[in-house]
Formats: C-alpha cells, structure tokens, sequence
C-alpha cells in the first residue's frame, strides 16, 4: 500500500503543487488584510492538495491510452502497469471526499461552490479532444486558487481576486503552451488540439509571449485594486523579467531547455509571488 500510495504520488507529479498553492494562500492573505487564523489556513492547504490530487489522478486515468502511444509519456506509471485504473479510482475518491470535507470546514459558500471547482479542475482533462484553448481552460482551473483562497476568508466576490484569476489563468496558459510544443507532432498526428498545433510552434509562442505580458497586467491590477504597498509593483518588474527570461530560454527549434523555463523559473515566480504580497499587505 505504501509503495502504491508512492507511485501514485510521483504520477500526480505532488511537486508541482508549488505553483497554486501560494496563490491560494496569496488569496486569503489579501482578504484577510493579514495573516489570516492558522484554521483557515491549514483548511485551505487541505482544500488545495486533495482538489489538485484528484483533478491530476484523474487527468493520468482518462489520458492513459493516449499516454501509452506518446513517446514522452509513455513510461507514466499506468500505461506502464506500474498502477491499477481500479487503485487509480480509489486514489481519486478519496481525495474528492477530503475535499469537500475541507471546503465544508471553511464555510458555506466555499462549499456548495466546491462541485463547480472540481467540474472544472478535473473537466480540463478532456478538452484538448476537442478545443485548443484546453491551455486557458486549464489556466482557469489553476486560478481558482485564489479566489478559492479569498473567498475562504471573505466570501465575497470583488475585483481583487478576479483579477488574480485572470492573472494565473493567463500565466498558466502561457507556460502550458510552450510545455505542449514538446508534443506538437503527435498531437498533430492523433488529432489532439493545442494553439501550437492550430496556429504552429512559431505563432504559439508569440501567443505565449502575450499571454505573460497581460498576466502583469493583471498582477499589476490586483495590487492596486488591494491597496499593496510600493514594494510589492517593484516587486512585479522582477516576475517580469523571469518571465521574459523564461520565453528566451526557448526557441521554435530548441526545446532542451524547456523544463528549467516550465518548472524551475515558474517555481521561482508562484513562490515570489506569494512574498511580494505579504509585504505589500504588512509592511
């Protein structure tokens, strides 16, 4: 059990949880005004570890047929047998269940809200079978942290966590589309749908390129819609430039670098993120 609770840890990817969860504490910071009560936030990292291990359970459930024909996933742990679909299944019930126990521990309205997040965090599986804004789609997933996180504290909707929304949802899909480029060829081939392989990898990655400059925009509004202290917009400059440093790390014809502008400098980003906020907010 130990060993395939293990592997079903390494197949979600648990470490790449590192770029929504500061968002979602971000959220409750600036709702809070401060640092909300230790409850909320332990509830909330709950909230956010069992939504992202189901929706990521799930996605390697629905895609493993697909995953067993592509050269870079084919060695996944179900294609490769390595996991059961019925363990697989359990895996993500259990994590569904502590999620709406998490949500139901945070208030009522997080609550009822919390089968319209799971429909979405797990419905982005399926929609690069069919649409090539999968990439805003899953975006939009990752920016309910957030909100998740805001309304947690102070179930109200205002424009501060809507604007962080859009923020993630755009810096998501910017960093997706060019993780995609790695799979332009057998997308093409299956008949998979991505914005490389409807505009091409050239035009994708201008498409990205724009997609991080309005994340800024949106960071930028957020902070001001919040009230953030000077600290946190010098603070943006800096996400902007990893940023940038994250599009000249590649090239239409050059994707070897691809996992220290994917992982390692988003990593950077969420984590920093989170820092600028708790100084804008208690400086």
């Amino acid at each position: 059990m130990w060993r395939k609770i293990k592997l079903a840890l390494e197949m979600i990817k648990f470490e790449h949880s590192i770029f929504a969860l500061p968002f979602a504490f971000i959220g409750a910071f600036l709702a809070q005004g401060g640092v909300p009560p230790a409850s909320k936030l332990f509830w909330i990292l709950v909230a956010m570890v069992s939504a992202r291990s189901a929706a990521m359970a799930f996605n390697r459930l629905v895609d493993r047929e697909i995953d067993a024909k592509n050269p870079r996933t084919k060695d996944r742990h179900l294609p490769k047998g390595l996991l059961t679909p019925q363990w697989v299944h359990g895996f993500i019930l259990f994590w569904v269940l502590v999620f709406f126990v998490s949500t139901y521990c945070l208030n009522r309205l997080v609550f009822y809200l919390s089968p319209i997040a799971l429909f979405i965090v797990m419905g982005y599986s399926y929609t690069k079978r069919f649409t090539w804004l999968s990439h805003l789609i899953l975006g939009i997933a990752d920016g309910l942290a957030p909100l998740g996180g805001w309304l947690a504290v102070k179930p109200v909707f205002t424009a501060t966590p809507l604007w962080l929304l859009m923020g993630v949802a755009l810096w998501v899909a910017g960093f997706d589309i060019l993780y995609s480029c790695l799979d332009y060829e057998f997308d093409k081939k299956e008949g998979l749908h991505s914005i490389p392989v409807k505009f091409g990898i050239k035009k994708a990655l201008h498409i990205s390129t724009l997609f991080h400059l309005l994340t800024i925009i949106c960071f930028y509004f957020a902070g001001e819609t919040a009230h953030l202290k000077p600290v946190y917009f010098y603070g943006l400059t800096i996400i902007a430039f990893l940023l940038i440093g994250e599009h000249l790390l590649v090239k239409p014809n050059d994707f070897s670098r691809i996992n220290m502008a994917f992982f390692t400098l988003n990593g950077v980003v969420s984590i920093l993120m989170f820092f600028l906020v708790i100084l804008g907010v208690m400086i």
